[in-house]
């Protein structure tokens, strides 16, 4: 029975040493994302020609 304790505890202070090490890993950024703006950027451009596109369309009929 002196097992299970001996066990149950040295779990358990494991698990606090992972839950630590997770939010000081968070705290310093280790999980934010720096890839995904730089191909965001690549990604803009395609909206911002449409949208020209579809303005410079109704400009023209608006002139006509």
């Amino acid at each position: 029975m002196g097992v299970i304790y001996i066990l149950l505890t040295i779990s358990i202070i494991v698990a606090i040493v992972f839950f630590i090490s997770f939010i000081i890993s968070v705290r310093n950024g280790q999980y934010d994302d720096v890839y995904t703006p730089s191909v965001r950027m690549l990604f803009d451009d395609e909206l911002i020609k449409e949208n020209k596109e579809k303005s410079s369309g109704s400009n023209t009929t608006k002139q006509s």
